[in-house]
């Protein structure tokens, strides 16, 4: 881990030991856990999420807000305070889907209600974070120490390639923003924690989808025909090899398969076959040369054992690139609510988030949020069906959301 010097500290010295206002009470504490809960109970798919979408416009309602619809027609946005149409504003944001998987929690009361649909990402947390926030934000704008309006964006679809967050900036989300923050759930860091890195903190994601066809035939005569058995095996094998000697090794370019599917008899060579699996980058130039890379290899394999191919190659999300001036002022807002010892420093993942087309369009930065219960060993992990996260996280996501944006409307 590296020091707390090595991140920019130029909002270090405006903590004020935890005077900043913002902080959670009791009552809200124990209301925002509750509608965590019922997220989880009821977890909706991308471009789906209609209930949720009516949960979280009828609690901003009740707090005085006026919450706007996305044009796709899940997803809100709200502002908090009265924007002068000068000031540029803070925008919290927050996924709201989840993921087509089984909830395999047990003894649990808010394990999801909905077959094989889980929030195992924790797009809950993040809902229930940047809710609370706003809520804690708008009572302290009715007493006048709000310093600047904030945005809050509940986004749709992140799960769904290229993301969500297309439709949102397509809606105007970003109208009157100057930066934006957000925060992911990371069962590999203590609740109470945060992981902040400044740069890539997540990898380019794409999907790759390849099917074979030949004319099939007897497993008696392969030399008649084409394997597409074969074809595929080595596709799946000599392509990523391939990859892996065309691309600096620094890029982490990966493509990984998912599905590999042929045959339906074991004496018949089958006349089509069909690939799928993600393409992961952790360096931007490389992503954006992925697609003529994967091809080119894709059809090398494949031309030596005479198949024919389709290739889609759908693209995905960049990295998420942290500007730095971003992550100080999330060290800022931590150092303040908790000291400077709940901050440690991060890696680059492998996983994409589409967070980062936001990125592309004004700076801002995601930090890790720590949800593993100090001490457990039960080794949870994400888009997994046992996923679960110490919900004391939630206090510490809306503390650290409600500082954020008193520290940086304290400075515009």
């Amino acid at each position: 881990m590296k020091s707390r010097a090595s991140r920019p500290d130029s909002l270090a010295d405006q903590s004020g030991g935890g005077a900043l206002p913002g902080r959670l009470g009791e009552e809200l504490r124990a209301e925002l856990i509750a509608f965590r809960r019922d997220l989880h109970m009821h977890p909706e798919l991308g471009n789906q999420e209609f209930r949720t979408t009516a949960a979280i416009k009828d609690r901003l309602e009740k707090a005085g807000l006026k919450p706007e619809v996305l044009a796709v027609g899940t997803g809100l946005m709200c502002d908090v305070g009265e924007w002068d149409g000068v000031t540029p504003m803070l925008a919290l944001r927050a996924d709201i889907d989840a993921l087509p998987i089984p909830d395999t929690k047990a003894g649990v009361p808010y394990r999801s209600t909905v077959p094989d649909r889980a929030h195992a990402c924790g797009h809950d947390v993040h809902t229930t974070t940047v809710l609370g926030a706003g809520l804690v934000l708008a009572d302290l704008d009715r007493q006048g120490l709000l310093p600047n309006a904030v945005r809050l964006i509940f986004q749709p679809a992140e799960e769904v390639l290229p993301g969500g967050a297309l439709d949102a900036i397509e809606s105007g989300v970003l109208e009157g923003v100057g930066r934006i923050i957000g925060v992911h759930c990371d069962p590999k860091v203590d609740v109470g924690r945060i992981g902040l890195r400044i740069g890539a903190i997540t990898s380019a994601c794409d999907r790759l989808e390849i099917t074979l066809d030949g004319p099939g035939g007897h497993t008696a005569r392969p030399h008649l025909t084409t394997d597409l058995v074969t074809a595929a095996a080595r596709i799946a094998v000599d392509v990523p090899a391939l990859l892996a000697r065309r691309v600096d090794a620094r890029a982490g370019l990966a493509l990984t398969w998912g599905r590999l599917e042929t045959g339906h008899a074991p004496n018949v060579i089958p006349q089509h076959a069909e690939l799928s699996g993600t393409v992961r980058c952790l360096n931007l130039d490389a992503w954006r040369d992925a697609p003529d890379l994967v091809h080119a290899a894709v059809d090398e394999v494949a031309g030596m054992h005479r198949a024919k191919t389709v290739i889609n190659y759908v693209r995905g999300v960049p990295p998420v690139v942290n500007d730095a001036e971003s992550i100080g002022l999330l060290d800022a807002a931590m150092t303040e609510r908790r000291g400077s010892y709940a901050i440690e420093d991060t890696e680059q993942s492998l996983g994409g988030e589409d967070f980062s087309w936001y990125l592309e369009q004004v700076p801002g930065a995601m930090a890790r949020l720590g949800v593993r219960t100090p001490g457990d060993t039960r080794g949870l992990d994400l888009h997994r069906g046992n996923f679960d996260v110490d919900e004391e996280a939630i206090t510490v996501g809306v503390e650290l959301f409600t500082a954020a944006a008193l520290l940086d409307g304290g400075r515009s």
